[in-house]
């Protein structure tokens, strides 16, 4: 087969389209011939070596996909899954090949009315939002959110699903036109991070109560204002840090308004984590795509083996939601 191979760390001309060895299906996994896969930030770390696969994955980027299973590995009998089936997948990398090993609890089918290009950017973003929001800061309905990067990827999706899920969001975003689109799905308040203080939108939006939860990207440079954005008993959950690993904690604040940080991240799970987020994800999400209160974002579609422009595009901000590579 062929897949995007790293020739060595540094900027997206050391993407490769290469030939490679067929992947062979362990105990528990199938094969799937891949149909599109999505470009994500983590994508872009591994190429400049900052983020290596876990123990046991595929070396090429990929975190998600979607395509067709062309064969089962010892241990998944009695999965219910079959040669055939079209599915999108979860994965701890190997999106950008042609082929991937997926273990069996890490599949899930594409749902209803998505076609299979705009569903592989649907598990990445899936998991990641429901995993945090919900199974990890316990977002109900009646709570207020603020989104940070609210027309990325995860962004976009972040939006729809807690609006869909009955909470209040505030997003944050680069420019009007994010913005506009933000509120299009579902965002109650939109904050211009380049001309706003956020924190300070947020106390006004919310009477200075702050709101219940935040879902943040940036990490250090954010984190200070997150905690001062945050309401009694709010929870504050980290999944990226493009501003940072460090900074300074008022632990006096968060005494005072009882507050929690987390700080997750979903590809070095083991198995059985990932596929317990999975199967939630069946179980909650995947009804509000197939009744149309969720849809994939995509913001354009670029060839597998042209993935180093696809991490041009989505180093330079200028895209709203995902962006997906066809392998077929």
């Amino acid at each position: 087969m062929r897949a995007i191979v790293i020739r060595e760390p540094g900027g997206p001309d050391t993407l490769d389209w290469a030939e490679v060895p067929d992947p062979e299906p362990g105990r528990g996994e199938v094969v799937v011939d891949v149909t599109a896969t999505a470009a994500n930030r983590a994508d872009i770390s591994q190429r400049e070596g900052n983020y290596p696969p876990p123990p046991g994955a595929s070396p090429y980027p990929g975190l998600e996909c979607s395509g067709r299973i062309n064969a089962l590995g010892p241990g998944t009998e009695g999965s219910g899954w079959r040669v055939g089936d079209e599915v999108c997948a979860l994965l701890s990398g190997g999106g950008y090949a042609e082929r991937v090993a997926v273990p069996v609890g890490q599949l899930l089918p594409v749902p209803a009315g998505v076609d299979a290009v705009h569903a592989a950017a649907l598990p990445e973003v899936a998991c990641t939002v429901w995993s945090n929001l919900f199974m990890t800061a316990g977002l109900t309905s009646g709570d207020s959110v603020l989104v940070h990067g609210g027309g990325s990827g995860v962004g976009t999706f972040a939006i729809q699903l807690a609006h869909a899920r009955g909470a209040r969001v505030l997003t944050t975003a680069g420019s009007p036109e994010k913005l506009a689109r933000c509120r299009e799905l579902g965002a109650d308040v939109g904050i211009d991070y380049h001309t706003e203080d956020f924190a300070a939108r947020v106390k006004e939006e919310t009477g200075g109560a702050g709101v219940d939860v935040v879902l943040d990207i940036m990490g250090g440079a954010y984190l200070d204002a997150n905690v001062r954005s945050l309401a009694v008993g709010g929870r504050l959950v980290v999944i990226g840090l493009m501003g940072g690993a460090k900074a300074e904690l008022n632990l006096g604040r968060m005494l005072v308004k009882r507050l929690s940080v987390h700080a997750t991240s979903l590809r070095s799970r083991r198995p059985q984590e990932k596929a317990a987020i999975v199967a939630e994800v069946a179980q909650q999400v995947w009804p509000l795509i197939e009744k149309g209160a969720i849809r994939p974002i995509v913001d354009r579609t670029v060839p597998l083996r042209e993935a180093a422009q696809a991490h041009r595009i989505m180093e330079s901000s200028e895209h709203v939601g995902k962006i997906v590579l066809t392998a077929r």
